[in-house]
C-alpha cells in the first residue's frame, strides 16, 4: 500500500492488515553503516501505525434520530356521547324490567310483585257505592211540582219546567220518541239514572252534569219520570223529603 492509499485509508477509516513498503534509495550517503530492517518488521510496524491513527477516528457517536414512537390513536368519548350510552342502558333495564314483569304475571300470578299491582289497581279503580252520593230535587227550587215515588222506587211527576239531574254524573245515551226525549246518566260504572218525558235537552252525550244544573225541559204535557239503577236493577231504597229523595239507612 503506498501513500495515497493510506492516506484513502485513513480518511475512510478502514483499518489495514498489510502493507506492500518500498524503501527508496537516499541520495545523500550517511556515514557509517545502518543496519537494514527486516522488511516484515517494517510492514508490522507501518500497520500498527496506520491502525492506531485509524483507530482514533473510528469511534464516533451515533447522532442518528432515534425511533419515534409509534402513535396509538384513541378515540375521545365527549359527555354527550356518553349521556346517551346513559340513556340506552336505562333505557334497555327499563324493557328488560317490563318483559320480566309480564312473563311473572302470566307463568307466576300469584307473586309478591304481582299481589302488589293487583291490589295497586284494584285500590285506583274503586268507585264510590250508589248510597254515597248525595241525592237532590229533580225540579227547580221555585217549581209547583208534586214528585212522588212509587214502591218500585220510580219518581214522577207532570209539570212545567226545568228538570234536573238525581246527583252528578255523565250523559252517556240520548233518545228520542216522538218528540219526547229520554236521556241516561252515568254516575259510576255501575250506578245510573234514566230521566224520560223531556220536550227538550239541554246536555250533549258525553257531557258533564250536576245536580243543580238542569239537563232537560218539560213543557208539562207528558209525565217526566226519574229511575235509578245499579248493574241494571231497579233501585227502591230511598224516600223523599219533600221534593228531595234521600237513601233508607
Amino acid at each position: 500500500m503506498n501513500e495515497e492509499e493510506l492516506d484513502y485509508a485513513e480518511m475512510l477509516e478502514i483499518p489495514v492488515s498489510t502493507v506492500n513498503v518500498v524503501k527508496k534509495k537516499s541520495i545523500f550517503k550517511r556515514k557509517g553503516k545502518v543496519q537494514p530492517q527486516p522488511q516484515e518488521d517494517l510492514k508490522e510496524r507501518v500497520v500498527e501505525s496506520v491502525n492506531e491513527r485509524v483507530g482514533a477516528y473510528v469511534y464516533s457517536e451515533d447522532l442518528s434520530d432515534p425511533p419515534k414512537p409509534e402513535k396509538v390513536k384513541t378515540t375521545a368519548i365527549s359527555p354527550k356521547d356518553n349521556g346517551g350510552k346513559i340513556v340506552f342502558i336505562e333505557a334497555v333495564a327499563v324493557a328488560l324490567i317490563a318483559i320480566a314483569i309480564f312473563v311473572t304475571n302470566i307463568l307466576i300470578p300469584n307473586t309478591v310483585i304481582n299481589t302488589f299491582l293487583n291490589s295497586f289497581s284494584q285500590e285506583t279503580a274503586q268507585e264510590p257505592a250508589y248510597t254515597e252520593f248525595k241525592l237532590t230535587s229533580v225540579t227547580g227550587d221555585f217549581s209547583d211540582a208534586e214528585v212522588a215515588v212509587s214502591e218500585s222506587g220510580v219518581l214522577s211527576f207532570t209539570a212545567e219546567g226545568s228538570v234536573y239531574p238525581i246527583c252528578k254524573g255523565t250523559v252517556s245515551k240520548i233518545t228520542s220518541n216522538s218528540g219526547i226525549y229520554t236521556v241516561e246518566i252515568a254516575h259510576t260504572s255501575t250506578f245510573k239514572s234514566v230521566i224520560t218525558g223531556l220536550t227538550n235537552v239541554y246536555s250533549a252525550q258525553g257531557t258533564k252534569v250536576a245536580g243543580n244544573i238542569p239537563v232537560g225541559y218539560s213543557d208539562g204535557n207528558a209525565e217526566v219520570r226519574v229511575s235509578m239503577y245499579d248493574n241494571e236493577t231497579l233501585l227502591n231504597c230511598y224516600t223523599l223529603t219533600g221534593a228531595v229523595p234521600v237513601w233508607k239507612s
